[in-house]
């Protein structure tokens, strides 16, 4: 039995982890932590979630209950999932790692310090929206040299970084698929009298709405035509179970880090 440790328990995709963990056979939670100063700090894990009482303390510190999981399942912040994969690799717990908007520097040490553990990290985990990546490269190959290429990418009024990481994959992949560099390209607000659309942009534009758990949209348009690509979560659920699928499957491999793709089989 896989042993997981769920990392900002108390929050809107740790209390659907641990959900998703309660109904899977192959997998116990063995521990919760928050911030210190989270007012859930001390409570029992199962009644945070929604799910009755679990026996499960939720704790305000990594340190004091690391050594009781095989992995640990990190859906925080930039700052916290750093200083989480910092304590991991000193104990040689495998991670899986859903944080978005952590900065080029702090995704550096990350692929350093996860050279060591057995590591899956991915802007979402959704096995959807891993299909959408895969199917956008080849898309971008053949027509992204001839067609516009523009995201639209839409969240709930609580979200923190935009674009989201998942627009970002997606952005990047375009970039690579037609030999352009993102940076130089990417134009993420319109206003004003901005002139025509270059041939080489790449538009990334940003929603925030009420509870919209996801929605991504891809558009190739081009003379007389245009083609969409649309993923669309109803719920953080899939995410969860995407999260779930990563912790079973990491555990088995070498070290290094991984992403989804991996998971799934879709290199």
């Amino acid at each position: 039995m896989i042993k997981a440790i769920v990392a900002g328990g108390a929050g809107r995709m740790g209390t659907r982890i641990i959900h998703m963990i309660n109904d899977d056979p192959e997998i116990e939670l063995a521990g919760v932590f928050e911030h210190p100063d989270h007012e859930a700090k001390g409570k029992d894990a199962g009644e945070v979630a929604g799910l009755g009482h679990l026996g499960i303390t939720i704790s305000s510190s990594l340190l004091d209950i690391i050594d009781s999981g095989d992995v640990i399942i990190d859906f925080t912040t930039p700052e916290c999932t750093l200083e989480n994969v910092r304590e991991a690799v000193k104990k040689g717990t495998s991670m899986v790692i859903g944080t978005t908007g952590i900065d080029d520097k702090g995704l550096e040490e990350i692929r350093t310090l996860c050279s060591k553990i057995r590591c899956v990290m991915a802007p979402n985990m959704s096995v959807g929206v891993n299909v959408m990546f895969k199917i956008a490269r080849e898309m971008a190959e053949i027509l992204g040299k001839d067609y516009d290429m523009e995201i639209l990418e839409i969240h709930h009024r609580m979200k923190k970084d935009a674009p989201s990481g998942t627009a970002m994959r997606l952005a990047r992949i375009l970039a690579d698929a037609v030999g352009r560099d993102l940076d130089s390209v990417a134009v993420y607000e319109r206003k004003g009298m901005i002139g025509k659309r270059s041939d080489e942009e790449i538009g990334i534009q940003t929603f925030r709405a009420g509870d919209i758990a996801g929605e991504h949209f891809l558009l190739f348009a081009g003379p007389g035509e245009r083609l969409e690509l649309i993923h669309r979560a109803h719920s953080r659920d899939n995410f969860a179970r995407g999260a779930l699928k990563a912790a079973k499957w990491v555990i088995h491999q070498s070290p290094g880090l991984y992403d989804m793709q991996d998971v799934l089989g879709l290199k």
